[in-house]
């Protein structure tokens, strides 16, 4: 297989976090563990928000999506991550590690995109709190979330065409446990000056711009709140923001952890482990931020699973009958 200036290659090799074989079974276990509890409880927020009318709401549209997305991303990095170490084997073809970094980064751009909808979403709905129906209406929030997809689709798209044009060296392995687009890059023999111009100019909007949105919603929100007279209007919309901050905090902290700790310690295997935080234990404890301190998901999920639990005993019943 051709690539590039004629390099052929067809597979690369990640390193993981680990090669230590004791050390396997339990990396498998943890992350399955870690993985499978993402998955349970991001399903569970879409199905409280599809299965309560009053949960129709733009906040829980969109994060109802953010939930979907945290599924697809986790899954995107570390299903492949599973399969090797329980395969034993190190290997990713080719093309399967071009589509692996292009999930990835389709995906965690529309995590830090929808995260400033929702700011935007909690900005119009304490600012503007007359006006929020008619602002937030349903036009405009399908309209935040399919321009979402659509900026990361082409970001991505572009990202991983760049990378089809480069040439590597025989030296194909990734010290991450994903194919992760720096770490790729870095492999090529040929010239990356071009890629990494995208690369940074990708960071910046879709990383910098998201970040000062959200800055620029929160502080008209303080100065919001700060105005009230009302001390229970002022709990409200301070609780009404609490979870999304939270997530927003750790998401960008967390993020932002990897590159100063590869920056600071010029460490590939510090770096795959501090990515380990906002690729997979950031999308675990979101269900848990916005579920525990809400009211209204719990009470759909209550509502859901005693709906289900009254209409088991009527089906059996029925079969019962002659």
């Amino acid at each position: 297989m051709v690539r590039g200036n004629g390099s052929q290659i067809s597979e690369f090799l990640l390193l993981g976090l680990s090669e230590e074989p004791e050390l396997q079974p339990i990396l498998f276990g943890l992350f399955l563990c870690m993985y499978l509890i993402t998955v349970l409880g991001n399903l569970l927020i879409i199905l409280a928000v599809s299965s309560d009318s009053h949960l129709h709401t733009p906040m829980y549209f969109f994060l109802s999506n953010l939930s979907l997305v945290d599924i697809c991303f986790t899954s995107t990095t570390i299903l492949k991550m599973l399969v090797n170490i329980q395969t034993q084997s190190k290997a990713i073809t080719y093309a399967g590690c071009i589509t692996q970094m292009y999930f990835f980064l389709l995906f965690a751009g529309l995590d830090d995109l929808l995260l400033t909808v929702m700011a935007y979403d909690r900005f119009v709905a304490i600012c503007h709190p007359l006006h929020y129906t008619v602002i937030m209406n349903p036009r405009l929030c399908g309209l935040l979330v399919l321009m979402s997809w659509i900026t990361c689709i082409l970001n991505s798209l572009l990202e991983s065409l760049m990378v089809l044009q480069l040439s590597f060296c025989p030296d194909v392995e990734i010290p991450h446990f994903f194919c992760e687009l720096k770490q790729v890059v870095q492999l090529a023999c040929s010239d990356t000056f071009l890629n990494d111009m995208v690369m940074y100019l990708g960071v910046g909007l879709l990383g910098g711009g998201p970040l000062a949105g959200i800055l620029y919603s929160y502080s008209k929100i303080l100065f919001s709140i700060h105005g009230m007279s009302s001390v229970q209007g002022k709990y409200k919309a301070i609780s009404t923001c609490a979870s999304h901050l939270s997530v927003v905090s750790l998401f960008y902290c967390t993020s932002a952890g990897v590159y100063f700790s590869s920056a600071g310690t010029h460490s590939s295997l510090s770096s795959a482990t501090a990515s380990v935080m906002y690729t997979v234990v950031t999308p675990m404890l979101n269900p848990f931020i916005y579920s525990l301190r809400n009211k209204d998901i719990k009470g759909a999920l209550k509502g859901f699973f005693g709906m289900a639990a009254i209409k088991r005993p009527i089906i059996l019943g029925l079969k019962k009958c002659p």
